[in-house]
Parts: structure tokens; C-alpha cells; sequence
């Protein structure tokens, strides 16, 4: 309720939800904000053509994807992950997400590790809420 809340006057038209557990949460706030849910799954889990993009972690690289029809450039988005962290994988679901030219972008999580500093690498692309500060 808290996180929908903020996002209650911004527009939100369709959450970005990352695999696997922002699907738990994000689902909930399309939901509550009357929006649609996109996922951003792994490789091979999505049925039609994807875009996709390749980033790095700690200990090598994945693969994110999202439907190639998925957005459009009249959505508002709300991107939303269970955990930010070092902000990698954030920033490949921003990478995607801006493929499609939305009119807007939003960040949320539900738990934000503040020392890992990620917040400051995903700033420069739209507003970063957190609801828990570790």
C-alpha cells in the first residue's frame, strides 16, 4: 500500500517486474495502480521475440529480456525490483526499458543495501524510491 501510494498521482500505465522475486511485489502494485505488468525474465522464458541485453555480476554475466511489443512510448513505467543492490541488473532492466522511448520512468524496490551505493547509478534515469534501508 505504502509503495503504491507514492506512485498514486504519477500515471504509472505498465510495471516492469525483474525475475523472479519482483514479480512477488510488482504484481501487487500494477495491481493497486490499475497498470499493467511486464516481465523482464532470464533467457528462454519468454514465448515471443525479446530484446535483450547482457550485463555483468559479481561472479560473471546474465541475460535479461523483455518482449519486443511489451511498451510503448506513451507508457509510463515503474520499474521495480525486490532488492537494489550494486544496481547492475537495474541498470540492464533500464537498458531495455528504454528501447521503447517512455514517456517516463520510475524506480522502486523494496529493500535498498545503502552502503553497495547503487542508488547513485541508476539517479541519472528517473527517481529511485525504497521503502527499506539496510
Amino acid at each position: 500500500d505504502e509503495m503504491a501510494g507514492h506512485y498514486r498521482d504519477a500515471g504509472i500505465t505498465r510495471v516492469v517486474s525483474v525475475e523472479s522475486r519482483g514479480f512477488l511485489t510488482g504484481g501487487a502494485l500494477a495491481c493497486k495502480l490499475g497498470a499493467g505488468i511486464v516481465p523482464v525474465r532470464k533467457t528462454g522464458k519468454l514465448p515471443a521475440d525479446t530484446y535483450s541485453v547482457s550485463y555483468d555480476l559479481e561472479y560473471g554475466q546474465d541475460t535479461l529480456h523483455i518482449h519486443r511489443d511489451a511498451l510503448s512510448d506513451q507508457d509510463v513505467v515503474l520499474l521495480h525490483d525486490d532488492l537494489l543492490a550494486t544496481g547492475g541488473t537495474a541498470l540492464a532492466a533500464i537498458e531495455l526499458v528504454r528501447l521503447f522511448h517512455v514517456k517516463q520512468l520510475y524506480l522502486s524496490f523494496l529493500i535498498e543495501l545503502d552502503a553497495l551505493e547503487g542508488r547513485s547509478r541508476l539517479a541519472p534515469f528517473g527517481e529511485v524510491f525504497t521503502l527499506i534501508h539496510l
